[in-house]
């Protein structure tokens, strides 16, 4: 089984005395600073040197460097086993680990997919590392930071036959620690000449010195051009953002559903609202498949959801409108329609149709099925898809508002929350050409986005009202706080059609 360990750490260039044996350790080396100067270190603790063997894998065409991902089997030290690491932000990699073990654990395989798909991982490159290690302690003997000087010899082992040695400080931080400690030791080593390293990763140093460096995908001009650029910058984005977000969303880390979905979302509403840019004859089989997965992502989602709101509601009832086992019904009904989403998510993501998906968004971007107006250097293009899409959204919220209450106009109004939706897509999009009114219009679909989204929170929630005090009427129980609920549900929505006219008139005043 993997666990996960935040790694926090900073790498520095070491000088090597031009006489040290170049096969022994790290006696040859320009000593480090006393450490017990840096403030809140009491003690520099020797912990000996560990001889570490790690083998790097990555597919031929390294794509996992290509994303600053490594996978590597090490054996040595007192974390022997599988590592994965996946970069966080600048310095920061969560660490995956597995058992050690002949071949690359599934548990790994699958949080590298999304990149790999269906290529080997082979074996790309061999550290030797003699790592001399040294804790940084406080005064009660707690760990601060662990510091190690590493002489490290490399041999490639595919892509090419180079070798490459280097010695190298680490620093990485305590778990749970400060990172501003590490400012404070990095200005210690800065005062004796000590400086950052210029790779991120022994591997990226190791694979830049032995052969090969690893193939960096193209991308569009900084500054795009054509109104085909800029909707192929957007497309990109939000495939990069499904591909980083793989992982996390295997991983069940917070909010990584939610954000994928977003970018199937932006994905859908870019190749519908910008149909005059990219040929939908070409898009909108994709489409249909990002809506596919929208829908896989959203399983457990959208009840986990509706059992929040309904729990709040039930804590904020007074204790006399509480009749019957109403809490426990609740937890029986939310478990029942749950559905061990994450086995089904994750077989979903190992699944041929989503790397089918993959590889159409890749194949897209590569030979962009570009129209006519794809070509258009001025704001023209861009600025009639965003104003096509809001007089289409003007339509729909007045009919909903035209509309009596009941079922017509919740659905009017939940049509009108999905055309917000892709009226504020296509003016993020414009954003980086329309300037200050597109950032406008975002601000205010996002705003009317939040409104109808607690109307929709509402209908849905209602229904499962619905259902919970039909099942607590057939099992003989109370079912009044059901309805006291129902009500208040009944009034939010209320509350949200009475402010819609205003709302939407506000929007349609702005520039």
């Amino acid at each position: 089984m993997a666990d996960i360990k935040r790694e926090i750490e900073r790498k520095y260039e070491v000088e090597v005395d031009a006489d040290a044996d170049a096969e022994g350790g790290p006696e040859g080396l320009s000593g480090l600073p006393d450490l017990t100067r840096v403030p809140g270190v009491a003690a520099v603790v020797d912990k000996g040197v560990a001889e570490l063997d790690a083998v790097y894998y990555d597919t031929a065409d390294q794509r996992l460097a290509a994303a600053s991902l490594t996978l590597r089997r090490r054996t040595g030290g007192d974390d022997a086993g599988w590592h994965l690491k996946l970069p966080v932000s600048d310095g920061v990699r969560d660490e995956i680990r597995a058992p050690l073990s002949d071949t690359v654990p599934r548990s790994l395989t699958g949080l590298v997919r999304s990149r790999v798909r269906d290529a080997d991982l082979v074996p790309v490159v061999r550290l030797l590392s003699a790592r001399d290690v040294r804790h940084l302690v406080d005064a009660s003997g707690g760990l601060l930071a662990e510091v190690s000087v590493d002489r490290v010899r490399a041999e490639r082992l595919s892509g090419g036959d180079g070798t490459a040695r280097w010695t190298e400080i680490e620093v990485e931080l305590a778990d749970d620690g400060d990172p501003a400690f590490l400012d404070k030791v990095e200005k210690k080593l800065r005062k004796a000449g000590v400086r950052r390293s210029g790779s991120a990763s022994k591997l990226a140093r190791a694979l830049s010195e032995t052969g090969r460096r690893p193939r960096k995908e193209a991308v569009v001009a900084a500054a795009p051009v054509t109104a085909g650029d800029h909707v192929l910058a957007y497309v990109r984005a939000q495939r990069d953002a499904i591909v980083e977000l793989d992982p996390a969303v295997r991983r069940d880390v917070h909010d990584a559903v939610h954000s994928m979905r977003v970018a199937t979302r932006r994905l859908r509403s870019t190749f519908r609202s910008y149909g005059n840019v990219l040929d939908r004859a070409v898009t909108d089989p994709i489409r249909d498949e990002l809506k596919w997965l929208a829908g896989e992502l959203g399983v457990d989602r959208d009840q986990e959801v509706l059992t929040e709101r309904l729990t709040a509601a039930l804590g904020a009832l007074p204790r006399p409108l509480l009749a019957g086992p109403v809490r426990g019904r609740l937890r029986t009904w939310a478990h029942a329609r749950r559905s061990g989403s994450r086995r089904r998510l994750v077989a979903v993501l190992d699944g041929g149709r989503y790397l089918d998906l993959l590889v159409s968004l890749d194949a897209l971007l590569a030979t962009p099925p570009l129209r006519r107006a794809a070509a258009d250097t001025t704001e023209r293009t861009i600025a009639k898809a965003v104003r096509k899409d809001v007089d289409k959204l003007s339509g729909l919220v007045g009919q909903a508002v035209a509309l009596p209450p009941g079922e017509g106009r919740d659905l009017a109004i939940h049509e009108a929350r999905k055309k917000t939706k892709r009226t504020r897509y296509a003016a993020e999009l414009a954003a980086p050409l329309l300037g200050k009114a597109a950032k406008g219009l975002v601000g205010d679909m996002k705003s009317l986005q939040g409104l109808l989204g607690e109307h929709q929170d509402s209908v849905m929630a209602r229904l499962a009202l619905r259902d919970l005090a039909t099942q607590a009427h057939a099992a003989g129980e109370n079912a009044f706080t059901y309805g006291v609920l129902y009500g208040r549900e009944e009034r939010n929505a209320a509350e949200v059609e009475a402010a819609l006219p205003e709302a939407w008139g506000a929007i349609k005043a702005a520039p």
